[in-house]
């Protein structure tokens, strides 16, 4: 969309061959270039499914105590490992569907096991 900036790094440049594949496409069916331009990455992850790349593991640092998140390659969903800042270890027991939400739940970990 005009005036929308576009991350170049990470999950974004993945997409970004599908989504000028998908732009050229659209010219050669005669589509006028505003339309071509309405092409989004949520557009694109829609009619692509295949194309997403795999997103970086990441880490937490929260209340002193630190979280790694990683994607099962084969179901996709997400998991955590991680230590409180009173040595408590703990994981998650189940892959959730979203990174963010293993985030949430490793940072209420990290939270419930906070430095005293």
């Amino acid at each position: 969309m005009e005036g929308e900036a576009v991350e170049q790094g990470g999950e974004a440049a993945g997409l970004d061959g599908e989504v000028e594949a998908g732009r050229q496409g659209a010219g050669a069916l005669g589509l006028r270039q505003d339309a071509v331009d309405q092409l989004t990455r949520q557009g694109a992850r829609k009619k692509w499914p295949e194309a997403r790349p795999a997103a970086p593991p990441g880490g937490l640092e929260l209340f002193g105590g630190t979280a790694e998140l990683e994607q099962d390659a084969e179901s996709g969903g997400w998991r955590w490992v991680g230590v409180g800042a009173d040595g408590v270890r703990g994981a998650a027991d189940c892959g959730y569907p979203t990174k963010e939400e293993a985030a949430a739940r490793a940072g209420a970990f990290l939270g419930e096991h906070a430095a005293p």
